[in-house]
């Protein structure tokens, strides 16, 4: 990391900008910041660890860095900011930040704050130009810090070197160095490889505890299986010997499992057999019981067949009648069928006859035939007449067409007429309607060219008012300013003058002992001028000189302002004249109105054209329609007539045909009604004739047929003939009777069931006890049997589960011993670590050995050869070993803790220490490059020799292109380092200057 330029702006002390450009200051690689105490030396330091991290060292790092950074000489109006070009990692960055503050508000009274701001931008070579990176506080932190390699507080450690904090590195504990080099030699992957092997050790260990966990979970399952029987040992997931005293556990259980259930096995072969005796004793007395049941229900249902032997005997009887009877069924259908036909016949004749007059009542179906005949001739003969009847009607409809013409010719006239009448007077309306559009058209033209050039009028006339109040304010601006310029001339005049009466004091300011008075050319200069109180010197001459100028420039911008006002009012006020702006605007709505109403008027024009067209066309149709309807109404004259003279003759044909009644269609179907009364009398009386035949003969056919089957009457056969259900019911009876006497006969007759109803009744509930028992206890023993082979069959699956579990668990166990021993040897918890070390630790002492042997090549040449600072890697009480720095006293040659040097010896120790970390942070391949050092206090506690030694010291440091800023105020280093960046101490705050540069 190389610093080149520091700017900062109402940053601590300093109330303006200032700049440092340390690659001046780093050409002579050791430079010297000083100055009074309290001037800014360390605000400079506190300056780029701000521009890096946002925040200041130690204990000026305030809870509110907006307020604790800003200068209080600052003008309100300038807000602080810190800016900082630098190069780390091979690239060329600027920092600029500017913290939170309170700025006065633009408009008002009080103040608005403004949020932090963060610049972050890198130079491109290619392009020879800065780019911008960043605006984000958490990005660039990121950035910086990674690009750096430290935090703020270890940047100030190794690079700031704080007062106060001087020696900290060389007294901090292990754990606190082991932090910084951690950070400064990138040894992450150190860290990261003890983590994961402690991460692997804890997973592995999971797995094995996991493993262990299931193997237990399935010798509490055996247990269970063995029921309780097998002991489970006393044992936790992870302890050794857990999977050896489960597997031998589980072979004891199998073992007397098989046991068991080969007891198992015998009793239920005994319970099988017992039960099977038992058996086959219930099925024989099951037999005899079911034999004397049959012997003594065939007994019982003999005697109830015996009993209803009688009512067979009669049953057989009504079906030997009833199977006669069916001889006579078709003669017995056939006579129901020909009444049937008989009554229907009869029924339709009286209805027929019901409906002819009374003179028909006793004619036959011969004479009403006849009559029938005798109508349908009289009907033929209406025809003609029909015909006539139909013209008349039509002749009607069309007089009445007639008439309805004749009212519509009559409206059509009327209307005609009526119209007509008005003609002239609409012509006349339309044509005035056209007559005032076409003057409204011209108005409109006329209105139309006035318009424009009363707008513009109106618009100058309030440009006019609007740059009349311009100039009003134009002229008061020009008398402020000129009042301005005015005082601003006679305060420089005074002050102009004050100088002059003082300038005797300005020049002997400047006289030096024995060189030449710039006025007089005297060598000696007994008694030179003194300055009074309030005296002006140049530079406040100067200041009042450009205020003046400043006030007379703007007087003149104002007058500029002021005649281009002016030229701008004329033109508006030649354009517009004097008329008020009111009376313009009234003149111009007048005009815009009259000019509306006659464009309206206008657009009236084209309407009135075509209206007066079409009423134009309209009388044309009205006279037309008027001559049309006269040329009929002369036509149906002739048509009436014609119309009248036949309706006369078809009416005296017509009163002819009717007779008695209204119309020939009324006579036409009364004689149509009568001949088909009379048709269909003589058709029933016909059918009636037939049936009453028919039934005669069927009655003949019955009685013959009943006497061949043996019947006296055909009542007789009717009454013993049974329906299909009936018959049906009467046969499965008797069929039954039949079947039963037969299965009867059959059970009685068999020798087994005669012999089982000599025996004694059988004892059914005692065998069923008997068997029943030997069931029972072929269950208990079948259960038992079938438990104990699950109890096996499971014994010998957990127990092959459990053995493939530890044969399965057996390579991750010796991972898990090799992982946990590695783990504990790089964390520093293995026994095999005797010095306690972690693996990071390891690799920093080697590094801090490094530093040591760096730090003491400076050590040396600064104590005069009599220190040596070596690496220690002992343990300090508890706390693990790895990370202790010694010092050995050449006077003495013994090696002591470096917190038994002095004041002076610990600040060249520590210093040589903080440069020998440079330089292997530097060498270190994955390190950060530290080129620019400060060093803040501590050179007052060495004596001149001392001093002299740690100065060439740092001045070697210029070999690796490094440079090293001493920030102190003892007077002796001002001799002895000229590149010097001085802090200048004033009542509007500090300044710097860069001496012995360039």
């Amino acid at each position: 990391m190389r610093l080149h330029r520091l700017t900062v702006t109402a940053f601590g002390p300093f109330g303006g900008t200032q700049s440092v450009d340390f690659d001046e200051l780093s050409a002579a690689g050791l430079f010297l910041l000083h100055g009074p105490t309290g001037a800014g030396k360390t605000s400079v330091l506190d300056a780029v660890c701000y521009a890096l991290y946002g925040s200041v060292p130690g204990a000026r790092q305030g809870g509110g860095q907006g307020a604790t950074l800003r200068s209080d000489h600052a003008a309100p109006g300038t807000r602080t900011e810190v800016t900082l070009e630098l190069t780390v990692a091979g690239r060329r960055l600027e920092v600029t930040r500017q913290p939170p503050w309170e700025r006065p508000k633009k408009r008002g009274t009080g103040t608005t704050l403004d949020k932090a701001q963060t610049w972050l931008r890198e130079y491109d070579t290619t392009a020879s130009a800065w780019k911008d990176l960043s605006r984000s506080h958490q990005e660039i932190g990121e950035e910086i810090t990674q690009l750096l390699g430290m935090s703020r507080e270890q940047f100030c450690q190794v690079v700031l070197l704080p007062q106060g904090d001087f020696a900290r590195f060389l007294r901090a504990d292990a754990e606190a160095r082991g932090k910084l080099l951690g950070r400064l030699f990138d040894t992450r992957r150190f860290a990261d490889v003890e983590k994961r092997l402690a991460e692997r050790r804890r997973a592995t260990e999971a797995q094995v505890r996991d493993g262990d966990a299931a193997l237990l979970a399935d010798a509490h399952r055996m247990q269970q299986a063995a029921g309780d029987a097998m002991p489970l040992p006393d044992l936790a997931p992870g302890e050794p010997g857990l999977a050896e005293a489960v597997l031998g556990a589980a072979a004891v259980a199998r073992s007397t499992a098989r046991e068991q259930l080969a007891v198992a096995e015998c009793t239920l072969a005994a319970a099988e057999s017992a039960q099977a005796a038992a058996g086959r004793a219930l099925d024989d007395v099951r037999e005899l019981a079911r034999l004397q049941r049959r012997f003594t229900d065939a007994r019982e249902k003999a005697a109830r067949l015996e009993q209803g032997a009688e009512a067979y005997r009669e049953a057989q009887a009504l079906m030997e009648r009833a199977r006669k009877a069916e001889a006579v069924a078709p003669a017995l259908d056939l006579r129901e069928t020909a009444e049937a036909e008989h009554r229907r016949a009869a029924a339709a004749e009286a209805r027929a006859r019901a409906l002819l007059p009374e003179t028909f009542a006793d004619a036959g179906a011969a004479g009403l035939a006849a009559a029938a005949r005798r109508a349908a001739e009289e009907l033929g003969g209406l025809d003609s007449a029909r015909r006539a009847e139909r013209r008349l009607a039509e002749l009607l409809d069309e007089r009445a067409g007639l008439d309805r013409q004749e009212r519509a010719d009559t409206d059509v006239l009327q209307e005609a007429e009526a119209w007509l009448d008005g003609w002239e007077e609409t012509r006349t309306a339309l044509q005035a309607r056209i007559d005032a559009a076409q003057r409204a058209a011209a108005l409109a033209e006329q209105l139309a060219v006035r318009r424009e050039p009363a707008r513009q009028r109106l618009k100058a006339a309030r440009l006019r008012d609007q740059l009349a109040e311009d100039t009003n304010r134009a002229v008061e601006q020009v008398r402020t300013a000129q009042e301005e310029a005015l005082r601003a001339k006679r305060h420089w005049l005074d002050l102009k003058e004050q100088r002059l009466t003082g300038i005797a004091a300005e020049l002997a300011a400047n006289l030096t002992d024995g060189e030449p008075c710039a006025v007089c050319g005297a060598t000696e200069h007994p008694a030179p001028a003194r300055k009074v109180a309030g005296h002006v010197d140049r530079e406040a001459e100067e200041q009042a000189l450009a205020a003046y100028q400043h006030a007379d420039e703007q007087r003149a911008e104002n007058e500029r302002n002021l005649g281009v006002v002016r030229e701008a009012l004329a033109a508006a006020t030649a354009e517009a004249g004097d008329t008020p702006t009111g009376q313009l605007t009234r003149e111009a709505d007048e005009l815009e109105e009259q000019y509306e109403q006659a464009r309206r008027g206008a657009a009236e024009l084209h309407t009135a054209q075509e209206r007066l067209r079409q009423a134009g066309h309209e009388h044309e149709r009205r006279v037309a329609a008027r001559q049309e309807a006269a040329v009929r109404s002369a036509a149906r004259v002739g048509h009436r007539e014609r119309l009248e003279s036949e309706r006369a003759a078809l009416e005296e044909e017509l009163n002819r045909a009717r007779g008695a009644l209204d119309s020939v269609a009324a006579r036409a179907a009364e004689l149509e009604r009568r001949a088909a009364l009379l048709t269909d009398a003589a058709d029933a009386a016909r059918a009636a004739e037939d049936t009453a035949q028919r039934l005669k003969d069927a009655d003949a056919r019955l009685a013959d047929a009943a006497f061949r089957a043996g019947f006296d009457t055909p009542r007789d056969a009717a009454a013993a003939l049974l329906d299909d259900t009936a018959h049906r019911e009467l046969q499965r009876r008797l069929d039954a009777w039949q079947h039963e006497e037969a299965a009867v006969r059959a059970v009685l007759a068999e020798a087994d069931t005669a012999a089982a109803a000599q025996q004694e009744p059988a004892d059914l509930t005692s065998a069923q006890l008997a068997a029943d028992a030997a069931a029972r206890r072929l269950r208990e023993a079948a259960s038992a049997h079938d438990a104990a082979v699950r109890r096996c069959a499971e014994l010998d699956r957990l127990s092959a589960r459990a053995t493939a579990s530890v044969r399965r668990l057996a390579p991750l166990r010796e991972e898990y011993d090799r992982v946990a021993r590695m783990a504990g040897l790089t964390a520093g918890t293995s026994a095999d670590n005797e010095r306690r070390m972690r693996l990071e630790s390891y690799v920093l002492a080697a590094r801090l050995e490094q530093v040591a042997a760096a730090a003491t090549v400076r050590l040396r040449r600064m104590s005069s050869g009599r220190y040596t600072l070596v690496h220690s890697d002992d343990r300090t009480g508890r706390g693990r070993s790895g990370l202790g720095l010694h010092v050995v006293d050449a006077w003495t040659g013994r090696e002591r803790d470096t917190a038994t040097l002095s004041g002076g010896e610990t600040f060249f120790a520590s210093l040589a220490l903080a440069l020998g970390l440079a330089d292997v942070v530097t060498d270190e391949a994955g390190g950060v490059r530290l080129d620019t050092l400060f060093i803040d206090e501590g050179f007052g506690s060495l004596d001149d020799q001392t001093l002299d030694e740690v100065l060439d010291v740092l001045d070697s440091l210029r070999e690796r292109d490094r440079s090293v800023g001493i920030v102190s105020h003892v007077p002796d280093l001002r001799r002895r380092i000229h590149a010097q960046l001085e802090v200048v101490k004033g009542r509007s705050g500090s300044v710097l200057r860069q001496r012995g540069v360039g």
